[in-house]
């Protein structure tokens, strides 16, 4: 079933069912501002690209889709593609990826390939999620200890020895402003879980910043003023040796939109006891990634983490991502120009700590008792991905899990005998 949730919901809708998916809106709209900033700085992107994205995806993946409380917008799982493609094709290729991906996601939602995510190894799933959390840790470095260093290079392996050599630019005044947010966001998450925590904790860092005039960067001295108007819709180009070129991260793109929307969907379920429509939400996917690509924006995607929010914050339907969508649009037209205040060491706390909680920790006991095949599955797609790459973390990872799923099965008797000759 294609149907968006939105036409089911809106036949019983009520005032007071208004007011619940208001409140859910404006607190998931403050937790998802300044991870869109963050996520777009850290994938390489100008920070107005993450308010597009969270803007345009964000409305579009509610209007379509096929759950009840999913909220879209970009994630951290993206960081390391997106980082990737802008590195060796430039921006304008990312955003013909984010096209192509969205085509593919709709002809995946018309063939109702939803019900495939079945056949997603949850060892290659958990294995890459991991695998990125520690991509994106290492990736803000930099700016959570203060280091000077000119360009960060994408590979882990070049990385790290290039930080080492920089620990003599260490910043005390930017790993204290750092510090104070990673305590307060995991602070105000602990005592007030629906409390837009995250929004808060990066704002008392940043002004700790202004009001102390602290040398440290921010995302005004770094970036310069972000806009305060959408941009207008364009098409990207389509010369076919473009589109060849960029056709296998378009794939990679739309994967991973198609995996994560419904992981989150069916994390939503468990906690509202519902029940989301696959191919309805991969449709929508598709039809937010194009959306997102005509406003030069990021591939997009359900968010995990913002549509817990906005469940634990009283959100009932679609209405409450439509919400978020307004008010993080109306915060770019009327309050632009104070997200220049924002410091970079407080923006990479946040994204720290978001790292952290995509490897989810509190699942490392159960996977330690899996199968060792699992196990081995986990840890070959967590090596690929850090060291390697993801697309042949993914491509290997998906095929050796498929070979061990089908060595398990039992051995079936045939009735077959061989002709006498």
């Amino acid at each position: 079933m294609r149907q968006p949730k939105i036409l089911t919901t809106i036949r019983n809708y009520s005032w007071q069912l208004f007011v619940k998916d208001l409140l859910a809106g404006v607190t998931v709209a403050m937790v998802a501002l300044p991870l869109s900033l963050a996520i777009a700085i850290a994938s390489g992107a100008d920070p107005s690209k993450g308010i597009v994205t969270a803007i345009i995806g964000g409305f579009l993946i509610s209007l379509f889709g096929g759950s009840r409380v999913q909220i879209g917008g970009p994630t951290g799982a993206f960081i390391v593609v997106v980082f990737g493609v802008i590195a060796q094709h430039g921006y304008d290729g990312l955003v013909l990826a984010t096209f192509m991906a969205g085509i593919i996601l709709l002809i995946g939602g018309y063939f109702r390939a939803g019900n495939l995510i079945a056949f997603v190894p949850e060892a290659v799933v958990n294995g890459f999620t991991i695998g990125i959390g520690i991509i994106i840790a290492t990736s803000q470095l930099k700016d959570f200890l203060g280091l000077t260093i000119n360009t960060v290079p994408a590979e882990f392996l070049e990385k790290i020895p290039l930080l080492w050599e920089a620990r003599e630019t260490f910043s005390l005044a930017s790993f204290s402003i750092a510090l104070v947010t990673l305590v307060l966001i995991v602070f105000l998450r602990r005592i007030a879980p629906r409390f837009p925590g995250l929004i808060v904790a990066v704002g008392i860092g940043s002004a700790l910043v202004a009001f102390l005039l602290l040398p440290v960067d921010t995302l005004g001295s770094r970036f310069g003023e972000l806009p305060n108007q959408m941009p207008w819709p364009q098409l990207p180009d389509f010369s076919p040796s473009r589109i060849i070129e960029l056709l296998p991260s378009a794939f990679i793109i739309a994967f991973l939109a198609g995996v994560e929307s419904l992981l989150s969907a069916m994390v939503a379920d468990k906690m509202i006891a519902g029940r989301h429509r696959p191919n309805a939400e991969l449709t929508a996917q598709g039809i937010a990634n194009i959306g997102s690509a005509l406003f030069t924006g990021l591939p997009v995607t359900g968010a995990i983490a913002r549509t817990a929010t906005n469940i634990k914050a009283g959100g009932k339907t679609p209405v409450a991502g439509l919400i978020h969508a307004v008010i993080i649009l109306l915060v770019m037209l009327l309050a632009a120009p104070l997200a220049g205040y924002l410091a970079m060491p407080a923006l990479a706390a946040l994204l720290i700590v978001t790292a952290w909680n995509m490897t989810e920790p509190h699942k490392w006991r159960e996977y330690a008792r899996g199968r060792k095949s699992d196990i081995l599955l986990l840890l070959l797609t967590l090596v690929l991905t850090v060291l390697v790459d993801l697309t042949v973390a993914i491509g290997v990872g998906v095929s050796v899990g498929l070979a061990l799923r089908l060595s398990r099965r039992k051995t079936v008797e045939s009735d077959w005998s061989s002709p006498e000759r």
